[in-house]
């Protein structure tokens, strides 16, 4: 059965949250619905071009919609995004992967303190309810969490038929490991997916149709419904592979390992139909919230935004996944759709400003009519509905202790550490010292000192932690970069990003702009330094 939560207390009543008084402004009549996907390439989708598989909902999104061409990711992975997305500031310059903040904005919260607004997420993305996912899911009013996605900790089974599924399985996805980062959740969490109705998705969409025809008579509420697919296993119900046919006559392969895995053509080709018959399995899905808009009429009344965290590498480049090959287009550009009652003349339309992750929280914000916090450095997208609007010059990319990358509607810049000034120490500034799975290590807190406060840290110092290379939970210990050059392409002239350019006096420029837009995001000394950039050292 799903888990609820009981209510929680207004924001306001929380001590520290920093939320303006909630008798600023009077009600606001507004519902929204948030779908998130995790790993929905853009390129994959009709709207974007996409043509190996039909995505007749996404086009409908579109049609009602305005499509966003011009959307980048901004931390990376998972849980860096969702902070993104739940603060509007970037995680990645100071922190990996891990909780949320006490001196987080947290939209939910502000929302309930400035408007009563009632907020309630639906989600199959187990992140959450991990060490490293503290704090997010408690801000709704409510929530509901199935289980089963990827390696959700989800049934007990003591003796596990390992031997018997070496053989089932693709020994590149599995190993016989049973460590608490193994695949073998995956394993048995599928053997209870026998029918559709049993998938996460199907429950996740069940259950936010439940809320919406529970609620339609109300006012002044948020659903986000979260769906962790399409991200791998690629592992749709059968229905969708039908008509994907490939000539690979293995085990079951639907787990592509990230980097060069140096898999054959007739296994790329059936990692890829996996993918696309669980993109199909997402589009049915969404499908089933537009009907429900159309039957119940909620264009009208209801907004609407679609977007992922990241998309993924299915070979291009040479490369699979994320986190270890540069973050490429097809990584970190996304897709991006939003419907608001109040803007229907731009329906069907597209824009080009620039835009990113972190602008989804103040945007939500300015749907409720609620003012956005200084903290946030997110730029709300509502003028941007209007015509096109640009916000900001430059949008910041990147994951902990890789590379930063910018994206200014033309250009890409990807700097990564290079030399000795790559050898500068980083730190972690957090006052939630946990990782993905597990505590910081004591060799990660032997050397904790206080710092700050930073600006957005609302006058709390935070523990400055120094980076330890070989400790089991640092991501660049699990996933070493790839190709980890400084590069510059150009879109417009190479979109596929085939050739890096060479263009000094671009780098130059680039360079310059990217420090800016760190100095904005108030990034520690050390951030500058390992870059080889010039930086604010009076931080940290």
């Amino acid at each position: 059965m799903p888990r609820h939560s009981p209510p929680e207390a207004a924001a306001a009543d929380v001590p520290g949250r920093g939320v303006p008084d909630a008798a600023s402004k009077g009600p606001c009549a507004m519902r929204l619905i948030f779908v998130l996907f995790d790993s929905l390439i853009r390129q994959t989708l009709g709207p974007y071009g996409g043509r190996s598989v039909p995505t007749p909902n996404f086009d409908r999104l579109a049609a009602r919609s305005v499509t966003f061409d011009t959307h980048y990711v901004g931390s990376m992975p998972c849980m860096p995004a969702r902070r993104d997305l739940m603060t509007g500031r970037l995680n990645f310059l100071h922190r990996a992967w891990g909780p949320l903040e006490p001196f987080d904005n947290a939209f939910p919260e502000i929302l309930r303190a400035h408007r009563d607004t009632y907020s309630h997420l639906v989600t199959d993305h187990y992140h959450y309810f991990e060490d490293g996912g503290v704090g997010f899911h408690g801000r709704y009013s409510s929530w509901e969490f199935f289980r089963g996605q990827e390696k959700d900790k989800w049934k007990g089974i003591v003796k596990l038929p390992i031997e018997r599924w070496r053989g089932v399985y693709h020994p590149t996805q599995f190993d016989g490991r049973t460590d608490p980062n193994a695949n073998m959740p995956y394993y048995v969490s599928r053997m209870q997916m026998e029918a559709e109705r049993d998938f996460p998705l199907v429950r996740c969409t069940e259950a936010a149709l439940e809320f919406l025809d529970a609620n339609r008579s109300a006012d002044n509420w948020l659903l986000h419904l979260e769906c962790f697919d399409p991200h791998e296993p690629f592992f749709a119900a059968p229905r969708f592979r039908d008509g994907l046919p490939t000539n690979y006559r293995g085990p079951v392969l639907d787990w592509p390992r990230y980097g060069q895995p140096g898999y054959a053509a007739e296994e790329e080709a059936e990692l890829r139909a996996n993918y696309f018959a669980l993109l199909a399995m997402c589009d049915d899905y969404l499908g089933r919230v537009l009907d429900w808009m159309d039957r119940t009429n909620a264009w009208a009344d209801t907004a609407l935004i679609v977007s992922t965290d990241h998309g993924l590498l299915l070979g291009e480049h040479e490369y699979w996944g994320k986190n270890r090959p540069p973050f490429f287009e097809e990584v970190a550009r996304i897709p991006l759709f939003i419907h608001h009652p109040e803007k229907t003349a731009g329906a069907g339309s597209r824009r080009r400003a620039l835009t990113q992750t972190m602008d989804l929280m103040p945007t939500i914000l300015d749907i409720f009519g609620v003012p956005i916090p200084p903290e946030v450095t997110g730029r709300s997208l509502m003028p941007v509905l209007a015509d096109d609007t640009p916000v900001r010059e430059g949008a910041l990319f990147g994951q902990f202790g890789g590379a930063v990358n910018l994206a200014d509607g033309r250009f890409v810049y990807m700097r990564y550490p290079e030399g000795a000034a790559g050898e500068t120490p980083l730190h972690h500034y957090t006052l939630m010292p946990v990782h993905m799975r597990s505590f910081f290590e004591p060799a990660e807190l032997a050397g904790a000192a206080l710092a700050g406060p930073f600006g957005f840290t609302k006058g709390m110092p935070v523990l400055k932690l120094p980076l330890v290379p070989d400790a089991a939970a640092n991501m660049i210990h699990r996933y070493p970069l790839l190709d980890a050059r400084t590069a510059v392409f150009d879109l417009d002239a190479d979109p596929a990003q085939q050739a890096p350019l060479a263009a000094p006096a671009e780098a130059t420029r680039l360079a310059d702009l990217l420090a800016a837009l760190m100095a904005e995001q108030e990034a520690p000394p050390e951030a500058f330094a390992r870059l080889g950039l010039a930086g604010d050292t009076s931080r940290g």
